[in-house]
């Protein structure tokens, strides 16, 4: 059976034995695609084990809620192309860690240097450079112990403070109309606990919002919560910038004579005067219906007008054979 410092070189090779296989699970085999995955596959397979994991559908198997947050993680890991290839290349763990951080085992390192004395690894069998770094809590968890006389406390007599626990990625999906109106939602943690989100102003999808306390416990304290925000589209609505975009078909006589219609808003439906002559294109603008500024205040609903003509009508067409119109409508253009 190999010494633990075997079976931390081990590790370093990329060898799955022993602690390290829980240390640091392999995204791609926690999500169960192949490591050539697309994007597409990657999401779709963390979507199924989503659904089967999640909280609210396994408020008896506490094991769920510990797979789901193991999925989770990796699927924030595998769909950033950033991250994705760091881990693949073996500069980060699967919690996005740096996997050498003090020049073990490659070039390049820092140019920390290392022996061992023989017998039972421990902190005192290595010899470090001249770097200074305290690593007495690095070896604490290599190792299984090291403290020694009241405590390991590496170079310089300063013990390294407790870790925080690890945070959790989430992601949450939001509607177009809740984003626009900051309507609170609600999100279910990895430990089946649920909290109320109050959206920040400004929200679109890549806002990503931190619940302080929420995440992996851990002797220095929990980690936080990370929820990444995913806005939704709209059937007929479109977004630009703090303004809601929206195509309004009207009727030949509604713009001709002018009206006062029925519209859509992310609020709720409201009136809208249609000035007798309205051309189709022509836009008018509803203050204070778009979305919550970063700055304060919203912005605006432009409602652009689309008139809408029946085909085959036979009134319209007897109408347009005893009307004519004479204006050099395309004289701006050439032609």
């Amino acid at each position: 059976m190999p010494d633990e410092w075997e079976r931390a070189a081990g590790a370093r090779a990329g060898k799955r034995n022993g602690w390290y296989e829980d240390f640091m699970a392999d995204p791609y085999s926690t999500l169960g695609v192949a490591r050539g995955a697309d994007e597409a596959a990657i999401k779709s397979a963390y979507r199924k084990l989503a659904k089967q994991l999640h909280p609210d559908r396994n408020k008896d198997n506490p094991k769920a809620a510990e797979r789901f947050a193991e999925v989770t993680r990796a699927y924030d890991l595998l769909s950033d192309k950033d991250k994705r290839a760091k881990f693949d290349r073996g500069e980060i763990d699967a919690d996005g860690n740096p996997t050498h951080p003090f020049g073990f085992g490659g070039p390049g390192g820092g140019g920390h240097t290392y022996t061992r004395s023989g017998g039972g690894a421990g902190p005192s069998d290595f010899d470090f450079g001249n770097g200074g770094a305290d690593f007495g809590d690095i070896f604490e968890g290599l190792f299984g112990g090291g403290r020694r006389g009241g405590g390991f406390q590496g170079f310089g007599g300063r013990s390294a403070p407790p870790q925080r626990g690890a945070n959790v990625s989430y992601r949450l999906a939001v509607s177009f109309i809740d984003a626009a109106t900051l309507a609170p939602q609600r999100i279910t943690l990895a430990d089946g606990k649920t909290i109320d989100l109050k959206l920040p102003p400004g929200v679109d999808s890549g806002t990503q919002m931190k619940l302080a306390g929420k995440g992996q416990p851990g002797p220095g304290g929990a980690g936080d919560a990370l929820v990444t925000i995913e806005v939704g589209t709209h059937p007929f609505y479109t977004r630009d910038g703090d303004n809601v975009r929206l195509d309004l078909p009207v009727s030949l006589v509604e713009a001709v004579q002018g009206a006062k219609i029925k519209v859509p808003t992310v609020d709720g439906p409201v009136m809208l005067a249609i000035p007798a002559g309205a051309r189709s294109g022509q836009t008018l603008r509803l203050k204070g219906k778009g979305f919550s500024k970063k700055s304060g205040g919203r912005g605006d609903q432009l409602v652009t007008l689309q008139i809408d003509i029946p085909a085959n009508d036979a009134a319209l067409r007897r109408f347009a054979e005893e009307w004519s119109d004479d204006r050099p409508i395309r004289a701006a253009l050439g032609v």
